[in-house]
């Protein structure tokens, strides 16, 4: 795979003859635009917007202090996986107000990372739910933020009600290695189960 965030330019690879889809997903505030950030090598596209008082009462800020933007739309990044194949990062909206927009982003997409804040398991039931529905593989990358408790894999797997087959990642999604080594492991995972051809 080509480096992260490199310096070269934004232009595709003429090489490149195919591209997949994946999508980057979890509730309000657990770190989306962030690891897409992290990942994408070109400059992001994001569609963020202020948080005003008239969302007050609707986004809970609760333990995400500093918080002022919110996705209203997606985010966008892209990545080359190898000189024939490009893959790309989309990134959902977290609240629910917004997800008439998620049929539309997930369609086509072989897998998602969903996101988790391992303090706030219970926020993540319905995004968990979605992906379950459209029958969309999926990993959970849970983000380790500052304060975030510790939890053994089987507990985790238990309180999110995961099948046995979907992977528990863990990784602070700002670490830009830390991303990158989830995004190998992910790949790696739907190439071990066929959704994932690596074109060579």
């Amino acid at each position: 795979m080509a480096s992260v965030n490199s310096a070269e330019p934004s232009y595709l690879p003429a090489t490149v003859q195919g591209a997949v889809k994946v999508l980057v997903t979890g509730p309000f505030g657990v770190g989306k635009t962030t690891l897409v950030g992290s990942l994408s090598e070109i400059a992001p596209l994001r569609t963020e917007e202020t948080m005003t008082a008239a969302g007050a009462s609707i986004d809970d800020l609760t333990g995400r202090a500093g918080k002022t933007t919110t996705t209203v739309a997606l985010d966008f990044g892209r990545i080359t996986l190898n000189p024939k194949l490009a893959l790309y990062l989309f990134g959902t909206p977290g609240q629910q107000r917004f997800w008439p927009l998620w049929e539309d982003l997930s369609r086509g997409a072989l897998g998602a990372l969903a996101i988790v804040d391992s303090r706030r398991i219970d926020e993540s039931f319905d995004v968990l739910g979605q992906l379950e529905e459209q029958g969309i593989p999926f990993a959970v990358v849970v983000n380790l933020f500052p304060d975030s408790p510790q939890h053994p894999e089987d507990e985790l797997r238990t309180a999110l009600d995961l099948l046995p087959g979907v992977p528990i990642l863990h990784c602070d999604v700002r670490d830009r290695q830390a991303a990158y080594d989830v995004l190998i492991d992910f790949v790696a995972h739907l190439h071990s189960t066929s959704v994932l051809e690596l074109q060579t």
